[in-house]
């Protein structure tokens, strides 16, 4: 165990527990001792290190939930340790990596191969998201018990919407069993076939294959119908557009179990930013209209959407250095997530609390983790973080393997000053 750690002075912010204040903490072996809702600690022994915060804000450390790495099968892209290292730096302590990797991560000896590397690495806490079907194909179920028991936080196809009702109907049956969320990308398959961004003026200007907003709709309408009727748990994985929003609130006001996300890049650019063929802003689900970025936004704002991801999503540099609508979709967030999100705060758009909560409590009581809070025994997985110091984000200074970052050149406030997990300092400036 690392020696004993001491936050003072620093401005507690924890949406766990409402408290937005100034705070001291103290860490021993690994979990959080104590916490004080005052500015200054007494009574330290002598063993203990104390970091004078300065003002600064401490808050959860970030759970990513929705993290893609090449490990296994395509490291060039990046790897668990790279992935790792970046979330360090970008104040994520816990990342749940998907499992469309080489071989894909549809039984439990997948797993068990990812939670020991991670422990091996001993960086962040790395949880695996279990595919929904073997191979991530969408015809027969995975092996979902047996990887729920191995380690897996929920199920997931990833990228791939499930385009057989019945063979997403059984997912969430079995799922519901073992109470395993499953988190399913609504996007009709045949409407976004070939498509590189979202229909409209924008698009057919630009004269790329482009996919109607409305096929996230559709998709969505269809999940959940079969989430009502199973009473399966379903994550809405990334909703992009105002029209799948209002599906959404329709099923939240009946008492489904639904939980939505939405990534930092929907929140932070529309399809206009696409500019001159800007590959490292080809997502997929594409980036939307502004009218929809403004209705994810107030979602956010609301509660409708609980919880923001990265989608972090490496590609180098030979997969987005090609005409638009042949480069990989994806862009790398782990390292910019944080500095990305405060920008809603700086802006007046949203709450600080709200905006913490998105990546903290809300993630952790969606799959059952005891990180993401600041109280007397939970772990102590902590960030630093200078509110308003200036940052430029420079994609080749990333730590990610891979550069795809459609914030490159973008100026943000929020600066990662300390990232500590389970008590261990991991990130410091």
């Amino acid at each position: 165990m690392s020696r004993p750690l001491a936050f003072t002075n620093a401005r507690l912010v924890d949406p766990a527990s409402g408290y937005d204040g100034p705070g001291s903490v103290i860490v021993t072996e690994g979990v959080i001792a104590d916490v004080v809702q005052a500015p200054t600690l007494g009574g330290l022994s002598a063993d203990v290190e104390v970091v004078d915060a300065g003002g600064a804000l401490l808050i959860p450390g970030l759970i990513d939930i929705r993290v893609k790495t090449g490990e296994p099968g395509a490291e060039p892209k990046e790897t668990l340790k790279s992935a790792a290292q970046a979330a360090a730096a970008g104040g994520v302590t816990t990342m749940v990596v998907q499992p469309d990797t080489h071989p894909v991560m549809d039984e439990p000896a997948v797993v068990d191969f990812i939670l020991r590397r991670a422990r091996d690495i001993e960086l962040v806490n790395v949880y695996p998201a279990g595919a929904a079907t073997k191979g991530a194909q969408g015809q027969r179920m995975a092996e979902i018990g047996l990887m729920h028991e191995a380690g897996c936080l929920y199920v997931t196809d990833a990228d791939r919407p499930i385009v057989d009702s019945k063979v997403f109907q059984r997912v969430l049956m079995y799922a519901k069993a073992f109470d395993t969320p499953v988190a399913h990308r609504p996007a009709d398959p045949w409407l976004s076939a070939g498509a590189a961004a979202t229909s409209g003026e924008f698009a057919a200007r630009m004269g790329l294959p482009s996919v109607p907003a409305i096929a996230e709709k559709i998709m969505l309408e269809r999940d959940l119908a079969l989430a009502e009727l199973t009473g399966a748990k379903l994550i809405v994985d990334q909703v992009t557009t105002a029209a799948a929003l209002e599906s959404l609130k329709r099923a939240k006001d009946r008492g489904l179990a639904v939980t939505a996300t939405t990534s930092i890049n929907h929140l932070s650019f529309n399809e206009i930013d696409i500019g001159d063929y800007r590959t490292f802003c080809k997502l997929d689900p594409p980036l939307r209209s502004e009218q929809d970025r403004q209705a994810v936004i107030d979602a956010v704002a609301s509660g409708l959407i609980e919880v923001v991801v990265s989608a972090h999503a490496p590609a180098p540099a030979e997969d987005k250095r090609l005409p638009y609508d042949e480069a990989a979709p994806g862009a790398v967030g782990l390292q910019t997530l944080l500095a990305a999100l405060l920008a809603f705060h700086h802006d007046g758009q949203i709450p600080l609390m709200d905006l913490i909560r998105t990546v903290t409590s809300a993630p952790a009581k969606l799959l059952g983790l005891p990180a993401g809070r600041i109280a007397k025994g939970a772990p102590a997985d902590l960030v630093l973080c200078d509110l308003n110091a200036p940052v430029v984000i420079d994609a080749d200074r990333l730590v990610s393997k891979s550069k795809n970052s459609p914030f490159d050149g973008r100026r943000l406030q929020g600066k990662v000053l300390r990232t500590v997990v389970d008590g261990r300092t991991v990130y410091k400036v």
